[in-house]
């Protein structure tokens, strides 16, 4: 899922190896989509229409539409947005920032997953939480992915990953520290080395900043919103996910 923060990564092909590695790294997409549905409709039953918000290159709105009537995308980046495009023909596909979103439309549903990391600060989550409650109808359903929380990060972390997919592979490094002696923000830098046939082998190397939010943060967000939030054990969802509805919603 794409940050709002237009890192060079988002750009200039980028988004085809994002997609091949997100698809190799054991994140089970159906399973996900399922999971969403059914806590959704636990909740609002008749619940028709859904939107992504930070939708990437549309992995999860590929198998949402199997569960709602209609569903929508939005991302800030136009490349991935082109992606999701080509995967999810005929699906209404925004471009537009989560912290500033307004589509003039209401959901009975909006999802944001693996994307509120790449948000700078409380406020900025606040400012997204407003927004995505704006976004939705009087019943409607927000849940929203979290990630590590501070006391979980290991400093000088390294991930790795190796995608062969037919004649192209990717290996993708990847190393995270502390942002400049913060305690809720880390620096992500990461190197994709990539080879195909035809256009032979090619690399990138950027960095991006991510927050860790604690609960509390996301409790307190929801609540300036005016929207009753529970975080609930989901799996296949490593970190959960939180739950919210406007206050008062049967």
């Amino acid at each position: 899922m794409t940050a709002p923060v237009a890192d060079s990564f988002y750009r200039a092909g980028y988004p085809e190896v994002y997609d091949l590695v997100m698809r190799h790294r054991g994140r089970d997409h159906t399973a996900e989509a399922a999971t969403l549905a059914r806590l959704v409709r636990r909740r609002n039953p008749a619940a028709a229409s859904l939107l992504d918000v930070a939708c990437g290159t549309g992995l999860h709105l590929e198998h949402l539409r199997a569960h709602f009537a209609a569903v929508t995308g939005v991302d800030l980046s136009v490349e991935m947005l082109a992606r999701a495009g080509r995967r999810v023909p005929g699906v209404t596909l925004h471009e537009g920032d989560m912290r500033e979103l307004d589509l003039g439309a209401a959901f009975d549903v909006l999802v944001c997953l693996f994307a509120v990391p790449h948000l700078r600060c409380t406020d900025e989550l606040d400012r997204t939480v407003a927004r995505l409650a704006a976004h939705l109808t009087p019943g409607g359903v927000l849940l929203v992915e979290p990630w590590y929380t501070p006391e979980e990060f290991v400093p000088g972390y390294i991930a790795r990953d190796m995608v062969q997919e037919q004649d192209r592979v990717v290996v993708r490094l990847s190393h995270s520290t502390w942002l400049d002696g913060a305690r809720d923000q880390i620096r992500m830098t990461v190197h994709q080395a990539y080879a195909d046939p035809a256009a032979g082998i090619g690399h990138d190397t950027a960095t991006t900043e991510l927050t860790l939010f604690r609960p509390e943060h996301f409790a307190a967000a929801f609540a300036r919103a005016g929207l009753a939030a529970a975080h609930v054990g989901a799996p296949p969802f490593r970190w959960g996910l939180w739950i919210a509805r406007p206050a008062g919603a049967q």
